[in-house]
């Protein structure tokens, strides 16, 4: 076959590949939902949760197929969905892979740190591929959803998960665009009320880490907020019980602590 038909024949191919539909991506993450509603163990009324690991491990087909549509995705197919889309498809990624990443070393692990800080990094790690590219899950976080302009919203820090017990919890659902707004404030608020990591008590504020490590986070602008003062002011009927330490709080007069942050694996056993 001569070099023109050959070269006219791939271009032919490739237009024809091209012109396939775009295998439609599941926005309601149900598979993802099945998964966290059979593992995910809500406590304290609804304010933290713990993972079943033991039985997700049993799970893994499941979560190999989940996983893989999400790979999947391309970025042109990213870039067409709406901005809660892409932050859900985000979130969801982050806590997926990070269950994928516990499982690979479970149950010889006590924490999500026993992988360590600098060789096998479980956060620098590029152990999977998204939107094309071989990811980490700081990637994810930091350089697609905390990047600058893109979606300036402080509520994910209370939606992706660590898998430690410090962290806000993991969400027995997955997030949908649809519904983000709600999920991302009924997180908020789960997470502030749970007084084992937030708390008002004896003249003193003292709230998670999170919010001195994401500081510039809390301040940037987001529905008017420039401080992470401001953040727990607005949030103060969460933070204590009597009206007048939520005064307080909201007087924003007082030194904010932060409280230790318990790496341990938030497993159930």
């Amino acid at each position: 076959m001569r070099a023109a038909t050959m070269a006219r024949l791939l271009i032919a191919i490739a237009l024809a590949m091209a012109a396939l539909p775009v295998r439609a991506f599941d926005h309601t993450h149900a598979a993802w939902t099945v998964l966290l509603q059979k593992h995910v163990v809500v406590l304290d009324g609804g304010k933290a949760s713990r993972v079943r690991y033991a039985a997700l491990a049993r799970d893994r087909a499941a979560l190999k197929g989940y996983l893989e549509a999400l790979s999947a995705v391309k970025p042109g197919q990213y870039a067409a969905w709406s901005k809660s889309e892409q932050l859900a498809f985000l979130i969801n990624a982050y806590n997926a892979f990070t269950i994928q990443k516990v499982l690979t070393r479970y149950p010889e692990l006590a924490s999500i740190r026993d992988f360590g800080t600098v060789f096998g990094n479980p956060w620098k790690d590029r152990f999977f591929t998204l939107l094309g590219r071989p990811a980490s899950l700081d990637g994810i976080e930091h350089d697609m959803i905390r990047a600058p302009g893109v979606f300036d919203e402080p509520r994910i820090h209370f939606a992706v998960n660590c898998a430690s017990v410090g962290c806000p919890m993991l969400r027995e659902e997955a997030y949908a665009g649809e519904r983000l707004e709600a999920q991302l404030e009924e997180q908020t608020r789960r997470f502030l009320s749970d007084r084992s990591r937030n708390r008002f008590a004896d003249g003193r504020l003292a709230v998670s880490k999170i919010f001195e490590w994401y500081r510039k986070d809390f301040a940037s602008g987001y529905r008017g907020i420039g401080s992470v003062e401001q953040f727990l002011a607005r949030h103060a009927d969460l933070l204590a019980d009597s009206p007048e330490d939520r005064a307080r709080i909201r007087a924003g007069a007082l030194r904010v602590d932060s409280l230790d942050y318990d790496w341990a694996l938030n497993d159930t056993r």
